[in-house]
């Protein structure tokens, strides 16, 4: 494997209690602590450092994130009665106000559950059938089952255009597709496994991971592209030559998990060679942390927050290494995650107030003091601190 097992387990056993211990006795007691609304139903989710509430509005994707987070939790740790509280809390919300009248999923709701911002987005349909799917099988409640379904459904209709009414570029001028997509529907169809028929799972797993892998990675560069032709080509324009380096460390995570299914080491290895061409590609030498945003040929990115770091770009790293380290042995893993293990344990951990940061300038500095807003919420660091906690406990104990 490239690694010895019993060198490993010293370091395994500690990094997973150091996760295990972050997710149960800091990041999860915050939210549990400042995010509930009893009164209305769902979260609040515009936390100050403290855990202030600064802004009731309530963002479709982070409520459902959230419903997600405590059902998962309940059912691959235990099923504890607060967490499953907390779950249906923001499920009932949902489940009342969350939909229009044809069922898709709005972006943003008033505190009370009144429509604030149109059903634009294909990621609220996804993020509805990942939490619905973890939270009927949480719960037992059979109507759950027929809510992920509906919001699956959704997500495979709108798949070719995610935007439908609601897209604001002209028809036909510059066709693109986005990463965001098939990584996202790869991810969400392996969530909805219990509830899926083989054949349909098989398939789309399979669709996803060649779309991926064949149309948004280039084969001689060896990064990831957030937009391409239809064709998979590249398109000379802002758009087209963006890189996103979290998004496409995310996906590769994701590639891997469905890899690891099938034994398929080819594949995992082409996903980690992946992670390590965008971590060499976006790495910050000066200040060090990851990039938000590149141009693939260097010329300046559209986005003005380009060299922002924010914690999930970060964290989802930690998550592609380890497992990457996990399924491979590969010596380039551990030493990248060690890199960037200390750097965004000291950059993004509040350990003063709890929680983590979400976003920094490129020094490294906190640019923002919130733990929670219109983008973060209870999510990306619970579920990458749980993913962590369990690599390295397979490290510390693998099998015989």
């Amino acid at each position: 494997m490239g690694y010895n097992f019993q060198a490993m387990r010293p370091a395994g056993y500690a990094y997973a209690e150091l996760y295990k211990n972050a997710l149960l006795n800091d990041v999860l007691p915050f939210w549990e602590k400042y995010s509930l609304d009893w009164q209305q139903g769902g979260y609040f989710t515009c936390l100050d450092r403290q855990g202030q509430i600064y802004d009731t509005d309530k963002f479709i994707w982070l409520q459902n994130r959230q419903v997600w987070t405590f059902s998962m939790l309940c059912n691959q740790l235990e099923k504890r009665e607060n967490w499953l509280k907390i779950a249906s809390n923001g499920a009932n919300f949902l489940a009342e106000h969350g939909r229009d009248s044809d069922g898709n999923w709005y972006f943003a709701l008033t505190r009370e559950g009144k429509p604030l911002v149109q059903p634009y987005n294909i990621f609220s349909d996804c993020f509805a059938a990942m939490a619905f799917s973890q939270y009927a099988l949480a719960s037992g409640e059979e109507w759950a089952k027929d809510v992920a379904m509906q919001a699956y459904n959704n997500v495979l209709r709108r798949k070719d255009n995610p935007k439908g009414k609601y897209n604001k570029t002209y028809p036909g001028t510059r066709p693109m597709k986005s990463l965001a997509v098939p990584m996202i529907l790869a991810n969400l169809t392996l969530e909805m496994e219990w509830l899926l028929p083989k054949e349909t799972l098989e398939n789309v797993l399979a669709e996803t991971v060649r779309e991926v892998m064949t149309d948004f990675l280039d084969q001689e560069r060896g990064l990831m592209y957030e937009n391409v032709a239809p064709d998979g080509s590249h398109i000379d324009c802002f758009e087209g030559r963006l890189i996103n380096p979290g998004h496409g460390i995310e996906a590769m995570w994701f590639i891997m998990d469905i890899a690891r299914r099938k034994n398929d080491s080819k594949t995992i290895n082409q996903a980690v060679d992946v992670v390590l061409n965008i971590l060499n590609f976006a790495w910050d030498s000066e200040y060090g942390g990851l990039y938000y945003f590149m141009d693939a040929d260097g010329h300046p990115p559209q986005q003005l927050e380009w060299d922002q770091k924010l914690w999930w770009v970060h964290i989802e790293s930690l998550v592609a290494l380890a497992m990457g380290y996990r399924l491979t042995g590969r010596e380039v893993c551990w030493e990248w995650y060690q890199k960037m293990h200390d750097y965004t344990w000291s950059h993004f951990a509040d350990s003063e107030y709890g929680e983590w940061f979400g976003y920094l300038n490129r020094r490294g500095e906190v640019l923002l003091n919130l733990k929670g807003g219109k983008w973060k919420g209870c999510f990306h660091v619970p579920r990458a601190l749980y993913l962590c906690w369990q690599q390295f406990e397979a490290i510390a104990t693998p099998l015989q």
